[in-house]
């Protein structure tokens, strides 16, 4: 959906049952709301809700880096959640604890979800790696706890490798390059070229991407790995600059997407191309969940809140942690339960849904326990647009049109084909 100003935004109408993107930014912020939550009893015991949050603990850069990541980050927007979370259960009669348990190296991430379900932490609110999350997983089978993963996008994670006990708030690398390839079919910028980091997850980005142009309609005039370096991260000119500006030389494309996760060349490949050319994918224009550049639809509140708690902007990783947390508030008030497993049932009804400052109500997919959600596209200083964009339908909701849809998922859930 492409954003005209920062007060208009485009509508998509759909037939019949087909579900209605935000018409307007003013209707839009006001945040659709849920239906009235149950009063509590005068004489029902309070109900106490305990959170767990798993995380590996984040090494300090060895050198300077402006955009590394803070120690807190995830862990700053599970706690302003919490608070969200406490407003509303003081009239409900519920109360929220938040377990932190933060992993030095060697540290087991098993043991350490063992021991939060063991104090009664059954909803668990992981950033690990996607083998990790499985090994947790796996241990906490049959047990009272859900596992909200917010950190590891990998399409395996909601396909082959999907469990019952994992919910996931992070988005999948896939619904990130359906975004973008979904932006550039709409802007009829057809012709893609790729270029590939060395890393593991460059090329998954990669695998992403290439199912996302197909998907899409989109035509891949190249696919080249990247082997220059981080020249992203050095600052003299050298030889290998100059044989990286030819690199470029020829490249027939609307668009370079790089798939550089680490952050090793992508921002160096902007305007360092032969010809002028646009980036995107892990650098430029770069979709994402949220940025400090988001302030439609009522998100200014949220970001205000976050940077007078925090004092930095909030970043996607705060931002998924915050709507799992979120979710969880929202569904206890509705089901009236401290129960993980009544809690972690209650998210997945077809009617639950919760508001997450994006103009449409978010709600988790049955079939791959994925949260479904608009895709920001971004660059450092401005929203340019909004995936689902105008025209791609969906019998559902043009949300599902982001991701591995259901025929296409090799999720077996549902159907009772995985753990």
């Amino acid at each position: 959906m492409r954003l005209v100003s920062g007060t208009r935004v485009l509508a998509l109408v759909c037939a019949s049952a087909w579900i209605i993107l935000p018409a307007t930014a003013d209707r839009a912020a006001a945040q659709p709301a849920s239906p009235p939550a149950p009063s509590a009893s005068p004489a029902a015991p309070a109900q106490d809700i305990h959170i767990g949050y798993l995380a590996n603990r984040r090494p300090a850069p060895p050198i300077y880096d402006y955009e590394d990541d803070p120690a807190d980050v995830g862990i700053a927007g599970a706690r302003i959640a919490m608070k969200d979370n406490a407003t509303t259960g003081r009239l409900v009669g519920q109360t929220y604890a938040l377990d932190e348990s933060i992993l030095d190296k060697g540290q087991s991430p098993v043991d350490a979800a063992k021991a939060l379900v063991d104090k009664g932490a059954g909803l668990i609110v992981a950033d690990l790696p996607a083998d990790e999350l499985l090994a947790v997983s796996d241990a906490l089978k049959g047990r009272d706890a859900t596992i909200l993963n917010i950190g590891a996008e990998d399409d395996r994670l909601r396909n082959a490798d999907c469990r019952a006990n994992i919910d996931h708030f992070a988005p999948s690398r896939q619904m990130l390059t359906d975004a973008l390839a979904q932006f550039l079919s709409a802007q009829r910028w057809r012709n893609v070229f790729m270029v590939v980091g060395l890393d593991p997850a460059d090329t998954l980005y990669a695998e992403a991407m290439r199912r996302s142009v197909k998907k899409f309609g989109l035509k891949l005039t190249g696919d080249k790995p990247w082997t220059f370096g981080p020249l992203a991260r050095q600052r003299a000119d050298g030889p290998i600059r100059a044989d990286a500006f030819i690199f470029t030389r020829g490249v027939d494309a609307d668009m370079i997407v790089v798939a550089d996760e680490a952050g090793n060349f992508g921002d160096f490949v902007q305007y360092h191309t032969a010809e002028p050319k646009l980036i995107g994918g892990t650098q430029g224009l770069t979709p994402a969940t949220w940025s400090r550049v988001l302030d439609a639809w009522g998100s200014a509140q949220l970001q205000n809140r976050f940077v007078r708690t925090n004092k930095r902007p909030m970043r996607p990783l705060d931002y998924q942690a915050w709507t799992a947390i979120r979710a969880i508030g929202e569904a206890a008030t509705r089901a009236h339960s401290a129960s993980a497993k009544e809690i972690g049932a209650y998210m997945l009804r077809q009617d639950f849904e919760i508001a997450a400052f994006k103009g449409v109500p978010v709600s988790l997919r049955t079939w791959d326990r994925q949260l479904r959600q608009p895709i920001l596209l971004v660059q450092p200083k401005m929203l340019v647009s909004l995936s689902p964009q105008t025209g791609f339908l969906h019998p559902i909701t043009p949300l599902d049109s982001l991701g591995s849809d259901e025929p296409e998922s090799g999720c077996k859930i549902r159907s009772g084909g995985n753990p």
